[in-house]
């Protein structure tokens, strides 16, 4: 990778577009402006308070780089008709999963058994606490909204389920025999677990989904290559031990940038065709 000194400074910054779930996203894109500034790769960044305004953008050349959740990359691709490209993505958003969790003392042993019942799930635009756990009932031949009540927590909705106080509701209701069953993130199982929101010796794990993809940053193909390569090679370059944006990275949840993959989106894909999300 060249070094800092050898970079020639582009006079126009790369633009890259977040969505603002969190009053620590000002913080992650401040740090990030600075550290690439430095090494002469200068980027700004727009704050959306959306991701379909983000999507807007990034297609009408608005912003070069979307920091895209999987519903936007999916929404990306179907908008321009496949002209869109993921570039890069964080090492935590591979091969996650979510489980449909259960009361201990309930009679719910299998997919099955919530025929007639209640599941719990996120806001209506989270991937990870409704449409891909709802597509894994559907596909099981249980309708949502049919042969099952889906109670929907509608928190922050427009935001995909970063703000995970729809799952939380969800883990509540559980907890308050308001449904029979919930839908959680894996790695927010273990939150609600640690933070107390649901008691391990109370809860079991009914099924988890098969292994999915997060965010990415997505690209349209009409971007020059010589604008974005810079900034991807500097991206992939960075290093958890590195203080500077060690603290960053934590932030923003993950140890390692990896270049983009895609194939970790076609479960989110079928349950958008499936539940006719975008029509």
């Amino acid at each position: 990778m060249p070094s800092s000194s050898n970079r020639t400074v582009s006079s126009q910054p790369l633009r890259v577009g977040a969505v603002a779930y969190d009053p620590k996203v000002v913080t992650i894109w401040e740090g990030f402006k600075s550290y690439f500034e430095k090494r002469n790769v200068p980027i700004d960044y727009v704050l959306y308070s959306n991701y379909d305004a983000q999507v807007e953008a990034n297609l009408a050349g608005q912003i070069d780089v979307a920091w895209n959740s999987p519903l936007a990359w999916v929404k990306s691709q179907l908008a321009s008709h496949g002209r869109c490209r993921a570039i890069a993505m964080r090492d935590s958003d591979r091969d996650l999963t979510t489980k449909i969790i259960k009361r201990k003392d309930s009679g719910v042993a299998s997919l099955a058994d919530l025929r007639g019942k209640t599941i719990a799930v996120g806001a209506a635009d989270s991937p990870q606490a409704t449409l891909i756990p709802l597509l894994m009932l559907a596909e099981a031949g249980i309708i949502p909204g049919e042969d099952c009540h889906v109670l929907y927590h509608q928190v922050m909705v427009g935001k995909h389920g970063d703000h995970v106080g729809g799952e939380r509701d969800a883990a509540r209701a559980l907890v308050l025999s308001n449904a029979e069953a919930a839908c959680v993130l894996d790695t927010n199982y273990a939150i609600f677990v640690n933070e107390g929101t649901l008691d391990p010796g109370a809860t079991r794990v009914l099924v988890s989904t098969p292994p999915y993809d997060h965010c990415n940053f997505t690209v349209c193909d009409s971007l020059p290559e010589e604008r974005l390569m810079p900034f991807v090679e500097l991206l992939l370059g960075m290093s958890f031990q590195d203080p500077e944006v060690r603290m960053l990275m934590e932030l923003e949840g993950l140890r390692q940038w990896l270049p983009a993959r895609t194939s970790g989106y076609a479960q989110l894909e079928r349950a958008v065709e499936r539940f006719k999300f975008y029509a």
